[in-house]
């Protein structure tokens, strides 16, 4: 058996924090945007180091594990 919580967890975190999909940080008008399927290069860098920071405490600190088959 495979251990596929290293793979599951920063996919489904890369899916939920893409910039402009479902919020954004920060805005084109005000510092957050919900929903707005537009981004910056100041929003891809702040996702991006939250991705890093969640992916950091999931996978080596929480140690989140996931057995299929």
């Amino acid at each position: 058996m495979a251990d596929w919580g290293s793979v599951f967890v920063p996919v489904m975190l890369f899916v939920l924090l893409s910039p402009g999909l479902l919020f954004q940080i920060p805005g084109h008008r005000r510092w957050v945007e919900f929903g707005n399927l537009q981004t910056s290069g100041a929003a891809v860098v702040v996702h991006a180091l939250f991705y890093f920071a969640l992916v950091c405490v999931f996978v080596l600190g929480i140690k989140i594990h996931l057995y299929l088959g």
